[in-house]
């Protein structure tokens, strides 16, 4: 007896029913030595930093704002590009005027450690409160990044002579959650009257998210320091522009 060959129709049935198994790359995350299964990447790290400067809100605005000067002072950031200019505000510190938010683009380019990645960031500034980065989506190296740096005016007694930057104290941290500050809980901080009158309650909110699990877990090892180094670097930055401040 004669076996008839399966029709063209019938194999490609088989072929079709059949799963194909597609050869992936492992998550090498886990062979890193800072690799830490409690970590999820999927998470974004906030950290908050607060401390009083003696300084107006308006001169730390300026030092904030100045995008194009990170790369001279800022850690881990090696290069700054502005893309779409910021347009200046018409309203003085001192001006009756409520002063509007205006935006830009830059182009900012960070590295660590054996990373180095550029990125596009829309930075928001209302003038002498507040200056905001949210990085485009479309960055490969983070999935989000925010850093909202605000400005307010506070009665804090006694003001005591500046003789140079104030180094914030080193304080224990989660891995999620950070707050470190200098201000002891019996100093008054009353908002004051006056918009752009020294001292300034200076705080910074950072919150981010890396695309690569590996980046995420190197992260998680010493990037709780981050808020703070970037506070300390604003303040050096503030006296070196301005001197040691106002008593």
């Amino acid at each position: 007896m004669l076996v008839r060959p399966a029709s063209s129709s019938i194999v490609s049935s088989i072929r079709s029913a059949t799963p194909r198994t597609l050869f992936t790359l492992p998550d090498l995350s886990s062979l890193s030595p800072f690799y830490d299964p409690g970590n999820n990447s999927e998470e974004p790290q906030t950290y908050n930093e607060k401390k009083i400067l003696p300084y107006r809100p308006s001169e730390l605005y300026r030092v904030v704002s100045d995008v194009s000067s990170y790369p001279t002072f800022v850690p881990f950031c090696t290069g700054a590009r502005i893309l779409k200019p910021l347009r200046p505000s018409l309203a003085g510190p001192r001006s009756s005027v409520a002063p509007q938010p205006s935006t830009m683009e830059a182009e900012l380019t960070v590295g660590f450690l054996s990373f180095k990645e550029s990125y596009t960031s829309t930075v928001k500034c209302l003038p002498n409160t507040s200056v905001q980065a949210i990085a485009s989506s479309s960055t490969p190296l983070f999935k989000s990044l925010s850093t909202t740096w605000t400005f307010q005016p506070v009665s804090h007694h006694p003001r005591r002579p500046i003789k140079g930057p104030l180094l914030p104290k080193g304080q224990s941290h989660t891995r999620h959650s950070s707050t470190t500050t200098s201000i002891s809980p019996k100093d008054d901080i009353t908002p004051t009257k006056d918009p752009d009158s020294p001292p300034t309650l200076v705080t910074l909110d950072l919150s981010f998210a890396f695309a690569n699990p590996v980046h995420a877990a190197v992260s998680a090892a010493f990037f709780g320091q981050v808020s703070k180094m970037m506070v300390k670097a604003f303040e050096e930055r503030c006296f070196e522009v301005y001197g040691p401040g106002y008593r």
